[in-house]
């Protein structure tokens, strides 16, 4: 399997025209390559998913290398801490959302290429009809909800899926094309328990990986593109920075899985079997923080999140420490039986919500976090977080 070659994934567009040839002079004179692959690059179409530490490192090699459409897939915005690691954000553009600020870095790297901005976050609502403007998909997601909906979202379309992850000094790449071998659920075929596997945010990540990673992503799509070289199919390619090296690990598909013959809700299937809690809408949570009766927040996310943006009278307990503190037996006398919680995005949230249902603690989380809740009422939202006696 390791020595296997595929045929060219897209067609080849019209011949060039000279600031095209001109760009792209180093790769015409690669072995094997040629004008006829670099027109196939012209004529790709690849969705990004994700414009953090892989997708802002991915993106640039795509657009440099001449792929004529690249589409970027991310609901968050530039944050100080992304920069030590997102490179191709700057400074300047804290605030904004990351698919602009790495379409505008895109852009001015060249000005030809076809940028198209998904400022959304990738749901079984929307993966199919987006996929589906796509040969190809690269996957540089920072969780596990949306690997599994990468994955299946790509079988069920048919296109090749170039997924892959880092932490702390690790990274993994590979290749999903359910056509040709097997997929991400075949080399994972359920995920981590809740908790189990730490984040960027909570396990950090060394700069680098995110480049080293990210040209690979890029490379691999090239390959397919192209039908140049043995792409990952049915390999994982682990990377040990600490280390310096390399390995590569076979898989093939998994007789006895479940055939993927749909989209579910993927946060549900990455939740464990702990209580299920119950969803409050970012617009319910405007209108009861509004009322007479606001409810009981508690905010999961890390300190300096909160600090960026909070919403008003919050209270603040990141998720770590409650998992610390629900191992250890503490009780949890500072919270009423009823609260609300919310993080970034939803994932942290609900993971929150399990564990208090867990302590008889009821608790409702809000899918799309703070920045959904400050998109329909800034006037709840404050930039820094107040002082809390008592509070963890």
């Amino acid at each position: 399997m390791s020595d296997r070659a595929f045929e060219p994934l897209v067609d080849p567009a019209p011949a060039l025209n000279d600031e095209q040839l001109a760009r792209a002079q180093r790769q015409l004179a690669l072995p094997g390559f040629g004008p006829v692959a670099q027109r196939r690059l012209a004529a790709a179409r690849v969705l990004v998913i994700g414009a953090g530490g892989l997708g802002s490192a991915s993106i640039p090699y795509l657009v440099g290398a001449g792929v004529g459409t690249v589409g970027i897939v991310d609901d968050d915005v530039v944050e100080l801490s992304n920069l030590h690691r997102q490179i191709t954000h700057t400074t300047a553009n804290i605030g904004l959302p990351k698919t602009a600020s790495l379409a505008a870095a895109a852009r001015a790297l060249d000005p030809g290429v076809r940028i198209i901005e998904h400022n959304l976050r990738l749901t079984s609502q929307n993966a199919m009809e987006i996929f589906s403007g796509y040969d190809l998909v690269i996957d540089g997601s920072d969780n596990f909800p949306t690997r599994y909906l990468s994955n299946d979202a790509a079988q069920l379309t048919g296109i090749p899926l170039v997924w892959g992850s880092i932490l702390q000094h690790h990274g993994q790449v590979s290749v999903a094309w359910h056509e040709h071998g097997p997929g991400y659920r075949d080399l994972f075929p359920a995920p981590p328990a809740p908790g189990t596997v730490a984040d960027c945010a909570t396990g950090g990540v060394l700069p680098g990986l995110c480049g080293t990673i990210g040209s690979l992503l890029a490379t691999e799509a090239l390959k397919l593109i192209t039908g140049i070289g043995s792409p990952l199919v049915g390999r994982v390619l682990v990377y040990d920075a600490l280390g310096a090296s390399t390995r590569t690990v076979e898989y093939s598909r998994d007789p006895a899985a479940t055939p993927v013959t749909g989209l579910i809700d993927y946060e549900l299937f990455c939740a464990g079997k702990l209580p299920q809690p119950e969803q409050l809408a970012p617009e319910e949570l405007v209108s009861a923080l509004h009322s007479e009766n606001p409810p009981f927040l508690l905010d999961v996310r890390n300190l300096d999140e909160s600090e960026e943006l909070n919403l008003r009278g919050s209270h603040h307990l990141p998720l770590p420490q409650l998992e610390a503190a629900i191992d250890a037996g503490i009780e949890l006398s500072e919270l009423p039986e009823h609260v609300v919680v919310y993080c970034a995005r939803g994932p942290r949230a609900l993971r929150a919500a399990q564990l208090l249902g867990e302590r008889g603690i009821t608790a409702r989380y809000v899918p799309g976090g703070a920045p959904a809740v400050a998109e329909l009422a800034p006037d709840l939202t404050e930039s820094a977080l107040p002082s809390q006696s008592g509070k963890s």
